[in-house]
């Protein structure tokens, strides 16, 4: 293969994550979307005690703030909220549907910040403005219409806050249903179904003191420098303490090799940097299963031999017989597994997947961190058992420094779950509400995302309301999905901006533009603070301190309020009274829900307040009361495709993105630049296909017997990263259309975007084209 070729929009990038690359990235954002000098100052309000939380990612925030607390991603989720565009009622009188469905994604929300309650009209095909009490009234009668509550299904974005949640599922579920499609279902909703099972909790144990007193951070199928930036700033420390970082991808993310901290003036002048993992080791897509499969049975042989030669052993029989049930079943299940299988799917040798258990085995104290690329599987809640499996093997549960530690994705789609939305309820949710407000809500399980899309397909569902989000493009099969969405009656959205769920229309379909988290609430009582949950369990107070884009703004918890009052004549619940002080809300919320004893005093404490978590002290609330080893049959985390394929692609987000946001066209960190249209491959791959950086190729889906499919992406342009042989990376969400809607996790109900097999064919272009495309 020729080296250093290259073609347009593709170049080799060598430096670190952050640094001088982030800041500039931040003043890009910054001079392209806020011209207002106090809304940039704004920016030092994020993640302060008295400020606003940003509205990008969950990790926590530290005890004791600096003067500034937001990572790149963060100024651009700030900066793309508090953007000075508007989009008006001229601008939809305009442009119609038709013509607006033409645009992509970065094009349609960056028009900036709707203004103004809008209501299809289908003879002109345009979006025209609305009285708010007329959009009431009129989705409150079509509500009331449907016999079936169950036809109706309330999605909610993981960006809502606690306050906005909890009033949705009470209307919900006064209204009739326990349908809550809701972006978990897209994301970790295997850690929300297996981490129960496991350790009595469906999350993490960890608060960010214990990355102070581990001796190793294990990252598996995770990339912070993109989609988590400020725990790179956690990882420096741990690495500069000298405790050890490994690295378990299929792809070398620079955001795990080194970072340039932009709050050091030694490394930002001297343009250093702190190497992060000490090891790296790339596993091959949906390989993660058979790896900690291999890790752990490495620890049994380890274990075995220690005890033979009257050495300590290295599983921690003492923790595992007072602590937990099925080890004996985990361990017959090892060494059943055999190793040239594991060796086969992780794509990995022996010796790498030993030097891993060594190190666990050397740790005393080890953390686990995990992201989609171990949940976005037909197994992903066996993974995440997997490593739970790990942990507790050496009483890594429980104990300072050690713990498991999944990476979510909003900064409140850990609170939604806390506060109620689920379609899983337990019954003492279900008690408390009734006993709490006195209607008895639906008794019956409701549908995740993928079975509201099907039952909009199968023609049951009739109504859709969005919390926020953009749920047309984050799931997965825009080919059923967008078909499926068209048949709806009623189609209502909540948002900040303008996106392609919102041109996918029923017969009867508003937008209602909210508050940001960036902005002033204000309600009868004066400004108001909503609060939100952390990817570690802390509750803390969030206030917006810019003007509203636009005064006929609503915030979230009273467009819910006036919903619901328009919906149920009959309620009995006080809307008026929530909505007028969000304090009486957070009241319910706690009488709902016992954790939060003290709600409205303990959110006045700088940093809020952790919620309790049983784990966390070796207390297991599972029906034995110990936690569990659970068992994953065989080691295929896609079992419907049990052929190890000769290629399998995995979908990725760009540098620039953040969910189905993009930010710009950028990949800095994989060196592309203003185009998403490419495929990440091996080099040794490239080499064996003949194929060179800026070729064009088409990828076909495979179905589960290895034949090829009407699924597809042509003329993808041929990228090529330091990634394990095998393995291919598309852009999400635009890969979602060689995922069908039926492969998804069966006892979670996520899709399965990270391992779809697929067929590579080089294209046949014009020589002009050809020539054209290279530089």
């Amino acid at each position: 293969m020729k080296k250093n070729n290259s073609t347009t929009g593709i170049a080799p990038y060598g430096g670190s994550a952050g640094g001088w690359g982030a800041l500039k990235a931040v003043a890009d954002a910054i001079r392209g979307q806020m011209s207002v000098k106090q809304d940039v100052i704004a920016l030092f309000r994020v993640n302060q005690p008295q400020g606003f939380d940003c509205p990008g990612c969950a990790w926590p925030d530290p005890r004791h703030g600096s003067s500034f607390e937001f990572c790149e991603n963060g100024a651009k989720a700030v900066s793309w909220e508090a953007t000075s565009k508007r989009t008006t009622p001229e601008f939809f009188a305009a442009h119609t549907v038709t013509e607006l469905w033409q645009r992509n994604a970065f094009e349609l929300e960056g028009e900036g910040r709707l203004t103004h309650p809008m209501k299809y009209d289908a003879d002109t095909d345009t979006y025209q403005p609305v009285e708010w009490e007329t959009a009431f009234r009129e989705i409150g009668e079509r509500l009331q219409s449907y016999e079936d509550p169950n036809s109706v299904e309330f999605y909610t974005s993981g960006r809502a806050s606690n306050e906005a949640a909890f009033l949705y599922q009470l209307f919900a579920r006064e209204y009739g249903t326990n349908n809550f499609p809701d972006c978990s279902n897209m994301c970790h909703e295997p850690t929300s179904v297996g981490l129960p099972e496991s350790i009595g909790i469906g999350k993490g144990t960890v608060e960010l003191d214990d990355f102070d007193q581990c001796d190793l951070v294990i990252c598996i199928g995770h990339n912070p420098g993109t989609n988590h930036p400020r725990m790179l700033g956690t990882l420096r420390e741990v690495a500069k303490r000298g405790a050890k970082i490994v690295a378990i991808n299929p792809l070398r993310e620079r955001g795990l090799e080194r970072f340039t901290s932009p709050q050091s003036p030694i490394e930002m002048l001297s343009l250093g940097s702190t190497e992060l993992a000490s090891t790296y080791y790339k596993v091959r897509v949906g390989g993660d299963a058979a790896l900690l499969k291999g890790v752990m049975k490495s620890l049994l042989k380890m274990h075995e031999t220690a005890i033979q030669e009257g050495q300590p052993g290295v599983i921690d029989q003492a923790f595992i017989d007072q602590h937990t049930q099925g080890f004996e079943e985990l361990k017959a299940d090892l060494d059943a597994t055999d190793w040239a299988h594991i060796l086969k799917v992780s794509g990995l040798d022996y010796q790498d997947i030993l030097h891993i258990a060594r190190l666990y085995a050397s740790a005393d104290k080890t953390i686990i961190c995990y992201g989609m690329g171990i949940t976005q599987h037909q197994y992903g809640t066996q993974n995440v058992q997997q490593i739970a499996n790990l942990l507790l093997m050496r009483g890594n549960m429980g104990k300072p420094g050690a713990g498991i530690c999944p990476l979510r994705g909003h900064s409140n789609v850990q609170g939604d779950r806390t506060v109620g939305i689920t379609e899983i309820p337990p019954q003492s949710l279900l008690d408390s509400i009734e006993n709490v407000f006195g209607f008895r809500p639906p008794q019956e399980h409701g549908h995740g995302a993928v079975a509201a899309i099907q039952a909009m397909r199968d023609g049951q569902a009739k109504a859709l309301l969005c919390l926020g989000g953009n749920l047309a493009e984050a799931i997965s099969d825009p080919q059923a999905t967008f078909a499926a969405m068209r048949k709806l009656d009623l189609v209502v959205h909540m948002a900040t901006k303008l996106n392609r769920s919102h041109l996918l229309l029923g017969k009867h379909n508003y937008i209602l533009p909210v508050i940001g988290r960036t902005e002033e609430d204000i309600q009868a009582s004066g400004a108001q603070s909503i609060t939100v949950e952390d990817s570690m369990s802390m509750v803390h107070a969030s206030r917006g301190s810019l003007k509203p884009a636009s005064p006929w703004l609503k915030s979230e918890p009273a467009i819910v309020a006036g919903l619901a009052k328009a919906t149920l004549p009959a309620t009995r619940v006080d809307w008026d009274k929530m909505i007028r002080d969000y304090s009486f809300i957070r009241d319910s919320i706690e009488a709902v829900f016992p954790a939060f004893k003290d709600y409205n005093e303990r959110i006045q404490q700088p940093g809020g307040f952790r919620l309790y978590n049983g784990a966390s002290e070796r207390v297991w609330n599972t029906p034995s009361g110990l936690a569990q080893f659970k068992v994953m049959e065989g080691i295929n985390e896609d079992p419907r495709s049990l052929k190890c394929h000769d290629l399998v692609l995995t979908t990725l987000r760009s540098h620039d993105q953040y969910n189905t946001t993009l930010y710009g066209l950028n990949d800095r960190y994989r060196g592309v630049t203003g185009r998403r249209d490419v495929l990440f491959m091996n080099a040794e791959e490239a080499e064996k296909r003949e194929l060179r950086v800026g070729d064009k190729v088409n990828i076909i889906a495979l179905d589960p017997e290895g034949k090829r499919t009407d699924r597809r992406m042509d003329k993808l342009t041929i990228v090529v990263l330091d990634m394990a042989p095998g393995s291919l990376g598309a852009y999400y969400p635009e890969a979602n259309v060689m995922i069908p809607l039926d492969s998804y996790d069966t006892r979670s109900g996520i899709p399965a975007y990270k391992n779809i097999p697929v067929d590579l064919e080089k294209c046949v272009m014009p020589v002009a084209e050809t020539d054209g495309a290279l530089r």
